[in-house]
């Protein structure tokens, strides 16, 4: 095995320079010259993916092990209310990648450019630097406000002057208790070490450090002006041979653009389809559910990217553009996933660099090329390193449009000098984000409600839904994930949605059975309920369920009006969510288009209750904030075993079908979503509509099963909905007390984490963590699929006497992903 000589041996040599620290400090860093008044050397990072082309998993293998470590220290509950800040411009995509890995951390980075109608929320100088104001530009004010730990980004620590100079500023404005310093390699002097520990006292914050590598810069006395003379020196020999390259090169080249130069292939574009609204980076601010989307669209981006590579690319370059790194970065690893080439990542830079061809050297060879983002601080050189000579059979230059200019394209621009050193350019062009200048008007229009087949397996007049699509985006995460993101508060149950239960064929078998057995039992609870609401609330109701549960009981209670009445009733489907109500722009839609006094909310069934007491303190807000009059929040339900409500179909808890499955009877759509990042302020909340379950749909057949039982039981229900109109129907609220008790009684102290009830036990066997099961002693056959889940996920099913459901379940408390035993031993109370 040959030697490898360390990139650093050449300065180190001259200069005198010593670098020590870590064993691993030789590989991440090497050195170069820079043409800087301040500061003789550079420390050139070879994970970074500046300056030295590099894996694109090494780059985000590195970041993302730092956010993890982050997360270590500031524990689930601080990461969650975290926010993540890097800096331009060499470490934006650094601090991109730390934030993935804290998690749920919102990011921002500052800029160099400017942006009209964005105000600034701060700024800061570097002071080493040779391009020193940084801006910050959120979009939104509140990013930097939060009482949560901010954690800075760069590259390397080495004086930490510009760590200081930022907090300074920040805690004027934005006070906080925590501050995290993170960092590729920490290389502060003896003299620096102190400070940061000296000015957490100063401004009575604690600052924490985290790197992955330790290490110091030796500099011999008067190594800035022997370090400027060397630079000097060998810019002439450099400026002489570049003179004499390019009398050659114009000897050749016509007067035509690069990429229309006869003999030469110059730069195609790839479309890459980049999501339509979705920021090109944090310069704005980039949030946990922008990154989901980016996820998302990352692999159909990335098949664009491949296919337009020449066959037989061997080795390709990804190329990044200045600030923007994360975008390139992502695209070139999801690349590197799918094709067989050799995939290289490194970007574009402000920074003026000696570049020498010797092994011992960390910047090989320099492609100089004019500024083509039209820069504020006017034009100038730009440059990329190490691209020529390192054999790239194609390179991808990813540019935000703001760069796409003339300049770009001109005949020693970017592109020409790429299209010198290697067979075949790309270019890809992702749009830079400029927040909207905020609108104090509400939109006057709201979408037209989404229907079947392009939205539902249901048919089109069965329902409208009042939400937004979201199948495109990635929202599920594990069970165990989700549940302790939920039980630590670091998210809302709404933010995300569970991995889709697929069932086995036991189940599905047991399904059917049950559907066999309960669907004339169903079908008598529609029609009375039906009938109660048709005798008590409106001739003509506009059936509104509540998305996903109550969906397919409006549709049945609408296929019920049909037969028994002739009556063609509108029903429609909106979210509410616990903790947050229900869906405003919905109800604004409702209201512009029917009497809210005919509108008819519409749910499953009951638990303890929850669900209707969100619903009237919603429609309560709503109203007194719009002005609009005439909702009635009482719920109108096929079962209400916690006696809740008053118009219901039965008070019996008992097994209804529908919940024994997922979006599977439910038209195939998930649970709504509400999360800020995706659902914005005059937005319908969103879904998915998961088409490629379609092979296990049973929602249609779930509907024609009970409805097929409708002529069998019309006088049965009718009867049933006339006893119930001459009956006390006021609610006793039954359920919550005994939902009180038992979780006092298991030292559970969260009555959100008790679920009465058949429905709600089954839903925390699909879709929770759960702890145990109690079922009423004597249930049964109503319980079979309860018992044969509970088997297959080790949870202990409890009998009871006098329990007033027919099963409870009971979600793990304080869950961790620790506590995997049904016995709650690993939980810490």
């Amino acid at each position: 095995m040959k030697n490898v000589v360390w990139t650093g041996t050449w300065v180190a040599e001259r200069l005198g320079v010593e670098l020590v620290g870590d064993e691993r400090l030789s590989d991440l860093l090497g050195l170069a010259l820079r043409r800087n008044p301040r500061r003789a050397h550079l420390l050139v990072s070879n994970v970074l993916g500046k300056h030295v082309p590099q894996s694109p998993s090494v780059v985000y293998g590195h970041g993302f092990a730092l956010g993890r470590r982050v997360r270590e220290l500031l524990g689930a509950e601080d990461a969650g209310a975290a926010v993540v800040l890097g800096y331009a411009e060499t470490a934006t995509g650094l601090g991109h990648c730390v934030a993935d890995g804290v998690g749920l951390a919102p990011y921002l980075h500052s800029t160099r450019r400017p942006v009209p109608g964005v105000d600034t929320a701060g700024g800061f100088e570097e002071s080493h630097s040779h391009a020193t104001s940084h801006l910050l530009l959120p979009e939104n004010p509140a990013l930097l406000a939060g009482a949560g730990p901010l954690v800075l980004v760069d590259d390397e620590f080495s004086t930490g002057n510009t760590v200081l100079n930022t907090i300074r500023d920040l805690h004027a404005r934005y006070p906080r208790d925590r501050y995290v310093v993170v960092a590729l390699v920490d290389m502060r002097s003896a003299a620096d070490l102190g400070r940061l520990a000296e000015f957490a006292t100063e401004i009575g914050a604690r600052v924490d450090l985290v790197t992955a590598a330790r290490g110091t810069v030796n500099l011999p006395e008067g190594v800035l002006e022997k370090g400027q003379a060397l630079v000097a020196e060998h810019e002439t020999t450099e400026a002489t041979r570049t003179t004499e390259n390019t009398k050659t090169a114009e000897n050749t080249r016509t007067t035509e653009p690069a990429d229309n130069r006869p003999g030469h292939p110059g730069a195609a574009r790839v479309e890459l389809g980049w999501p339509r609204g979705l920021p090109d980076g944090g310069r704005h601010g980039f949030t946990p559910g922008q990154r989901i989307r980016l996820d998302a669209a990352l692999p159909a981006m990335a098949a664009r990217v491949a296919e337009a590579l020449p066959e037989g690319a061997r080795r390709v370059l990804v190329l990044g553009f200045e600030e923007l790194m994360y975008a390139p970065l992502r695209l070139a690893r999801e690349l590197e996933q799918v094709v067989s080439a050799e995939v290289r990542y490194s970007t574009t830079t402000r920074s003026p660099v000696l570049a020498l061809d010797d092994p011992g050297y960390a910047i090989r060879t320099r492609l100089v090329f004019p500024a083509h983002d039209d820069p504020d601080d006017g034009p100038g050189e730009r440059y990329a390193y190490n691209v020529a000579g390192a054999g790239f059979d194609a390179v991808v230059a990813v540019v935000d449009s703001a760069a796409d200019t003339p300049a770009l394209h001109t005949p020693d621009g970017l592109l020409a000098r790429l299209a010198e050193h290697t067979p075949s350019v790309l270019l890809a062009v992702v749009p830079a984000y400029v927040p909207a200048r905020p609108s104090t008007e509400r939109p006057s229009m709201l979408p037209e409600p989404l229907r079947g087949p392009a939205f539902s397996s249901y048919a089109p007049d069965e329902v409208g839904w009042l939400l937004q699509d979201l199948s495109d985006v990635t929202l599920e995460a594990p069970t165990e994930e989700r549940e302790e993101a939920i039980q630590s508060g670091g998210a809302h149950y709404a933010e995300s949605l569970p991995v889709e239960y697929q069932p086995s064929p036991q189940y599905q078998e047991l399904f059917q059975t049950a559907l066999g057995t309960s669907a004339a039992r169903i079908a008598q609870a529609v029609g009375a309920v039906t009938e109660l609401v048709l005798a008590e609330r409106s001739p003509h109701p506009v059936l509104v369920s509540l998305a996903r549960a109550g969906t397919p009981v409006g549709v049945l209670m609408r296929r019920w009006a049909q037969h028994r009445h002739g009556l063609d009733l509108p029903h429609y489907a909106v979210s509410i969510v616990r903790g947050r109500g229900i869906d405003a722009n919905a109800l604004r839609w409702l209201a512009a288009h029917h009497d809210p006094a005919d509108v008819v909310f519409v749910d499953g069934w009951t638990g303890k209750g929850a669900i209707t007491r969100e619903l009237t303190e919603a429609i309560r807000e709503f109203e007194s904030a719009e002005g609009v009059t005439g909702f009635d929040s009482e719920i109108a339900v096929l079962a209400d075993p916690g006696s809740c409500v008053r118009t219901y179909g039965t008070r019996e808890d008992f097994l209804i079908p529908s919940a024994c499955l997922n979006s599977t009877v439910s038209g195939l759509i998930s649970r709504t979503v509400l999360r800020s990042d995706l659902v914005g302020e005059y937005d319908f909340h969103g879904a998915k509509f998961y088409r490629e379950l379609a092979g296990s749909d049973v929602s249609v057949d779930f509907l024609d099963a009970v409805a097929a039982h409708f002529p069998d039981v019309a006088d049965a229900a009718c009867a049933q909905a006339k006893e119930l109109l001459a009956t006390d129907r006021t609610p006793t609220w039954e359920g919550w007390a005994a939902v009180e008790r038992i979780s006092e009684e298991y030292e559970i102290h969260d009555v959100n984490l008790v679920k009465p009830g058949v429905g709600e036990t089954t839903r925390v066997l699909l879709r929770r963590v759960p702890w145990k099961i109690l079922a009423r002693a004597g249930a049964g056959t109503d319980l079979d699929h309860v018992r044969l889940l509970a088997q297959q996920r080790g949870v202990p099913v409890e009998e009871v006497d006098e329990l007033p459901y027919t099963c409870v379940g009971l979600i793990h408390p304080k869950y961790t992903r620790g506590a995997t035993g049904a016995d709650g031993k690993a939980v810490t109370v």
